[in-house]
């Protein structure tokens, strides 16, 4: 965790304390743990976690205590009090929690984004007021980043939290102040990101949708140019695109997809490992161990068995 004197001088840094013990009470053991505001969650974890592959899906990381990585292309992203993570389309990446310990455990929000409201949400605030910088815009299509916190972000989000106490007032306020965090994003250091993947009819947000797309028929047969179709892309510009967004092609994106999903099983699920693979597209088992253990570094049994309960972000 960053020394107190530079959290200390952080705008919003205000808000820390009380968001870290309000997470805290209401994450008793290591995990994710659910709210009774579906699209907010709560983590919490006592120590370091090794270097694992996981699949990031679309949302927003506000760290209160502790400090995680993301890998993403050979481009590591620290987020901690000083700095919150956006995921603006599914992402297979390699997560870290670098600082916690028992006394101080790695404590987070996870805000679930929806492209649509974010769509509308452009649609209603109109262009930023100021265009970004040149150098703002390096990487522009990644659908990772990290950026600077700022006060206004912060007291959105502990609204947010107060908000548990008083379930009637959740259901009513909760999706305002859900909203006002991502109008804070998008008006914050690097909303323009956000903005190029949510727009509706650029290259970028034909990519999320196509992304979008794999993610829910992930099982299913893939054809290059019958998805490039529906994005309304050509096939080779579509390929490099998708690339460009997601740091592969997008074949090896169905297999991590698939490959995340048969560990998750077996995670999760307790599948045997032959059940898992079959249930997600492999026939050969042969196969299935020989990537399964490229990916994540173990065959199968070993490594779900070493990393039983390890939570994605």
């Amino acid at each position: 965790m960053p020394p107190a004197d530079t959290i200390a001088e952080q705008p919003g840094c205000a808000a820390l304390p009380e968001l870290a013990a309000r997470i805290a009470r209401s994450t008793p053991s290591d995990g994710i743990h659910a709210t009774a505001f579906a699209p907010l969650s709560l983590v919490r974890l006592s120590g370091p976690t090794a270097c694992t592959p996981v699949v990031y899906e679309p949302r927003l990381v506000i760290v209160a205590q502790g400090s995680k990585s993301a890998t993403l292309a050979g481009q590591t992203y620290v987020y901690n009090p000083l700095n919150y993570l956006v995921v603006s389309v599914t992402l297979p990446v390699t997560g870290q929690v670098i600082e916690a310990t028992p006394e101080a455990p790695y404590l987070c929000v996870r805000l679930d984004i929806d492209p649509d409201d974010v769509a509308a949400l452009i649609a209603e605030a109109g262009p930023p007021p100021v265009a970004p910088s040149p150098g703002a815009t390096q990487g522009l299509d990644l659908g990772l980043y990290a950026a600077r916190v700022n006060a206004p972000l912060m007291d959105a989000v502990l609204r947010l939290m107060r908000l548990l106490d008083t379930p009637d007032d959740l259901r009513v306020l909760g999706p305002m102040a859900r909203r006002e965090i991502l109008y804070r994003v998008l008006t914050g250091e690097l909303g323009h990101r956000l903005r190029v993947l949510a727009t509706t009819d650029t290259r970028s947000s034909r990519i999320a949708r196509a992304v979008a797309r794999l993610r829910e028929d992930y099982l299913q047969p893939l054809s290059i140019d019958e998805l490039a179709r529906t994005v309304h892309m050509s096939t080779s510009s579509f390929h490099h695109q998708f690339k460009a967004v997601t740091t592969m092609s997008p074949l090896q994106f169905q297999k991590h997809l698939r490959l995340h999903e048969a560990r998750r099983l077996m995670l999760a699920g307790g599948m045997e490992a032959l059940s898992a693979a079959r249930h997600v597209g492999y026939e050969s088992p042969s196969q299935f161990s020989r990537e399964y253990k490229r990916l994540f570094g173990a065959p199968p049994r070993s490594e779900v068995g070493r990393s039983r309960g390890v939570p994605q972000v």
